[in-house]
């Protein structure tokens, strides 16, 4: 072999090593993006990641890391300041799927792609009560939805006051992004309360000489005494007829409302001289706001109640839960004496 030709051979063994290396360089490139960017990393340790409003980058990192929510922190922050996402940063609840992608992931996070939150909610009495629930659903807290509530110029805004708010919240399920403020929460409710109010409703509302509001108001009395659906416009009926001669409602759900004691079972003739503009047995009319959140079946009994000369009714000696109705003040004692006497032989005092 000549010279020529074994430096031949040599060159071409060099160009095939270094081929051979630059391909396997290559490759571990590719190997080492991939497992970065496309490689699962995401742990089932957790369900979801909730980023609070205001946090930057550092903050979701330490969440990333001591929650164990993925597995790589490496190449997750590796991967986050290449995808630039430590400059956008967007708070919300995010659902993670256990082996998803650095990449997949981050790009979640990058679009604010977040899972709302479903709120199911009817028969919470209060509005505090309404509060207490929500910021255990969402990111406000229920000290800035009463604040909210409890804001005179902002409620103003829509049509109500401090009173009457309450009415707005309709019991139903509704889907919430995790971080949506306050103000925004009771946007939602307030289009959902509009959509309710169709023009029929509206007309239903105005021939028995009620504005929404008080329909809501006097629905969640109906809905207070109430224990059966099929009985509510019976009840809505006969306090029309009290509404329409001007007497009083005298309803017990009003005055376990002005006192706060929701324990009671028997309202005494003391708890009915309690001062307060809800005691319907002090007051003629309908009280300031709701004395709980009324459900849409009792909106629907007052749109649609049953017409009757009732003008009494007393709860039945029998505990079902339905009511004896009377025209006049005769029978109505001899319905409530029935009633009392029951409540006597159970030794029910209060």
């Amino acid at each position: 072999m000549t010279a020529k030709n074994k430096s031949t051979g040599t060159f071409r063994k060099f160009m095939i090593a270094l081929v051979v290396i630059l391909f396997i360089a290559l490759v571990g490139c590719l190997i080492f993006y991939y497992l970065r960017y496309f490689g699962p990393n995401v742990s089932d340790k957790q369900e979801y990641l909730y980023i609070h409003t205001g946090e930057g980058y550092d903050q979701v990192y330490k969440t990333i890391r001591d929650e164990g929510i993925v597995k790589d922190t490496t190449t997750f922050n590796w991967a986050a300041h290449n995808m630039k996402y430590t400059q956008k940063v967007k708070p919300g609840r995010y659902k993670l799927k256990p082996g998803m992608s650095n990449r997949k992931f981050i790009n979640m996070l990058l679009s604010g792609n977040q899972e709302p939150v479903t709120l199911s909610f009817h028969n919470l009495r209060l509005k505090e009560q309404f509060a207490g629930f929500v910021g255990k659903k969402l990111e406000p807290d229920s000290a800035s939805i009463i604040h909210l509530l409890d804001s005179a110029d902002f409620v103003k805004q829509f049509g109500f006051n401090t009173d009457n708010v309450y009415t707005v919240f309709m019991p139903d399920s509704y889907d919430i992004y995790w971080n949506t403020t306050p103000e925004k929460l009771f946007k939602r409710m307030y289009e959902h309360y509009q959509n309710f109010w169709t023009t029929e409703r509206k007309q239903k509302a105005a021939a028995i000489n009620l504005t929404p509001i008080e329909v809501s108001i006097l629905a969640s009395i109906v809905d207070g005494e109430a224990l059966h659906d099929d009985e509510m416009p019976t009840i809505a009926g006969l306090y029309l007829n009290r509404l329409k001669r001007g007497q009083k409602l005298e309803s017990d759900p009003t005055v376990i409302f002005a006192i706060h004691d929701f324990n009671i079972r028997r309202v005494l003739n003391k708890d009915k001289s309690f001062n307060s503009p809800y005691n319907t047995y002090l007051h003629t009319g309908l009280p300031p706001g709701p004395v709980q959140m009324p459900s849409v079946n009792a909106i629907n009994a007052v749109l649609n109640y049953k017409h009757s000369d009732y003008i009494y009714m007393c709860a039945k000696e029998d505990f079902s839960g339905y009511h004896n109705f009377a025209t006049n003040l005769a029978d109505h004692l001899v319905n409530a004496r029935k009633f009392q006497h029951a409540l006597d032989e159970r030794n029910i005092k209060r």
